[in-house]
């Protein structure tokens, strides 16, 4: 199996089209559930971003580029890292079915990541992306 498959995480949520995507793209709901070092975000194309996450004395500074967003459908952004080479685009896709909202994240390798790096294993974005989408923000969503 090729490692650069792309990871797609899809989930069902009891909540409008416009619930989910301020949970995507409203900071203050994000850092709720997603990154609580993220430290601004708009839904623009070419909007930037940067936070620092430590993770086992490993250190991530999250290089956030907006690439493409279609309101409230689509959103894209790169993914790069100051302390690694790699790059990943992260595509989240909003759908209505009935009274409920499917969601579809696709994270795609552009460029390769190390892969001595524990974090950077296929395994762990499955996991990582998994437990994002699946629990912290059905959870989330469904406080609201």
């Amino acid at each position: 199996m090729k490692n650069n498959e792309p990871i797609i995480v899809t989930q069902l949520f009891n909540a409008s089209m416009e619930q989910v995507w301020e949970a995507l793209t409203d900071v203050d709901q994000m850092r709720q559930w997603y990154f609580d070092a993220i430290p601004d975000f708009k839904p623009e194309a070419s909007f930037q971003t940067r936070f620092l996450i430590t993770n086992e004395g490993r250190n991530f500074t999250h290089n956030w580029l907006i690439t493409e967003v279609e309101f409230p459908t689509k959103i894209s952004y790169q993914w790069t890292f100051d302390e690694y080479p790699g790059e990943s685009i992260s595509t989240f896709e909003l759908s209505k079915k009935e009274h409920q909202t499917l969601l579809t994240v696709t994270s795609k390798i552009i460029k390769d990541f190390p892969t001595d790096i524990p974090e950077f294993k296929r395994e762990s974005g499955v996991a990582g992306w998994e437990y994002l989408i699946k629990e912290s923000l059905v959870k989330f969503l469904a406080t609201r």
